[in-house]
């Protein structure tokens, strides 16, 4: 299910909204009911000291006391919002409807309470007093209540005008909201129209930063930087492609030419095996740059090492010397190994030998006959390095980043002295080789000493 930015802020918008009017509808219910809560108190306090009063005064007998009853039932209004209880153990000093439900009455602090009459279920908030006895009147206990059925009104009144301010500030928020995101992510849709705009021809091409919100410039940065890689890798494809048609082209026309050649006019047997023999050769080269492409896209794919075992860097450095003594016994040149001679590795021996025999190969066909080539082992950082350096002549910076890219050849920055076997494949597979054992790849080239390494991690 795919989610709207939209649609997001203005379910957070709404929920902002919810949430701040709540906190702001509880706090104004708690002030609004402790506030009403203080005027009934107040309006209670002022009729129980003024009745209090009255009876603690001028109510000693009982003819004062029918007066008193007389005043009271004046003060009560007719609609029942204000009572008026007294009870005594004296029957002639009693007063009030309802005095059974009297004992019923919850004393709360300082005499507040809250009583339910059973009838009419009205309930009233209630405070009361003890009154001293004073000659012929005995003592006596004073209520007030007052009908809380205008307060309970008041808070529901109150709940349903917040509800209701609720749900349209809601509703207006959403609304403002659609509108607020709609404008706001106007920058975002105008990078994403560039963005649709964008060709394999134009990827030369950036999104714009000038007008930007601060929020989109580190995305606009990023999208750009990965912009600028994928044209550099479309290049370098670009580039791949010309140059694996280049190496295909070579032994597939010497392929045509010399069957052409040997097919124009008879033959005999032994021209005709000479030749399949240089045909059979071209097709080993196509067969080689094959497999070298196969094992490179395997590598490209993520593929680690198989079948690792520790190994005896030296020894394997040493194996894979012998193999190359004919041709280094052909361009009297030689190897001596350096370093750390004892070290451990754990690898792929195979793949090790593949790409240590790439680097001298590497060595020996840019050295000039004689050379003296060094295999160094150096053990640093969680990592087995074997460097192979070689004379010659020194490499321009520019060009050692590209060295380990495919096809890459600097003809023109190394002293070449017989026939080149390779197809520019050699250094990738190196570094295709340290990558799949998670190391990497180094190359200098100063004073004339061109050293090429790879590692393989402990």
């Amino acid at each position: 299910m795919r989610r709207s930015i939209t649609a997001r802020l203005i379910a957070m918008f709404a929920l902002a909204t919810l949430l701040t009017f709540s906190i702001i509808g509880v706090v104004l219910y708690c002030v609004l009911e402790r506030e009403l809560i203080r005027h009934q108190n107040d309006d209670l306090n002022t009729n129980l000291q003024n009745v209090g009063y009255t009876i603690q005064r001028f109510t000693d007998s009982v003819d004062h006391w029918n007066r008193l009853e007389t005043k009271l039932d004046a003060i009560t209004p007719a609609d029942g919002s204000l009572r008026f209880w007294v009870m005594s153990d004296d029957a002639r000093f009693n007063y009030g409807k309802g005095l059974d439900e009297m004992e019923r009455v919850n004393q709360g602090e300082a005499g507040y309470g809250e009583l339910t009459l059973p009838i009419s279920q009205r309930t009233y908030r209630t405070r009361s007093m003890r009154i001293a006895p004073l000659q012929e009147r005995p003592a006596v206990r004073l209520i007030v209540g007052v009908d809380m059925a205008p307060f309970e009104h008041t808070m529901r009144a109150f709940v349903v005008a917040l509800t209701l301010l609720l749900l349209g500030a809601m509703a207006v928020v959403m609304g403002m909201g659609w509108w607020i995101a709609r404008i706001g992510l106007r920058p975002l849709q105008r990078l994403s129209t560039e963005a649709r705009a964008l060709r394999p021809k134009t990827l030369s091409q950036r999104l714009q930063l000038e007008h930007l919100p601060v929020e989109l410039e580190d995305l606009t940065v990023a999208f750009n930087g990965a912009l600028g890689r994928l044209e550099d890798a479309y290049q370098q494809l670009e580039g791949f492609n010309a140059d694996v048609a280049h190496e295909l082209r070579t032994p597939l026309a010497n392929l045509i030419g010399g069957t052409q050649v040997a097919l124009s006019r008879p033959r005999s047997a032994s021209e005709f095996q000479e030749t399949l023999q240089s045909n059979l050769e071209e097709l080993e080269r196509l067969r080689s740059i094959v497999n070298d492409m196969l094992f490179l896209a395997r590598a490209d794919q993520g593929e680690a090492a198989t079948g690792v075992t520790a190994a005896d860097v030296a020894h394997e450095v040493e194996m894979t010397i012998e193999f190359f003594e004919p041709l280094l016994d052909e361009t009297g040149a030689t190897v001596a190994i350096e370093g750390e001679l004892r070290a451990q590795a754990t690898m792929n021996i195979a793949l090790f030998r593949r790409a240590l025999s790439n680097l001298l190969q590497n060595a020996i066909e840019h050295s000039a006959a004689g050379a003296r080539l060094v295999v160094t082992i150096t053990p640093r950082a969680g990592a087995t390095w074997i460097s192979v350096a070689n004379p010659g002549k020194t490499i321009a910076a520019t060009h050692l980043p590209r060295l380990f890219d495919r096809f890459y050849r600097v003809d023109s920055s190394r002293h070449d002295t017989g026939e080149i076997h390779g197809h520019g494949l050699g250094l990738a597979i190196v570094k295709a080789v340290a990558s799949m054992h998670g190391g990497a790849t180094l190359a200098t080239s100063d004073d004339g000493i061109t050293t090429i390494a790879f590692s393989i991690a402990n």
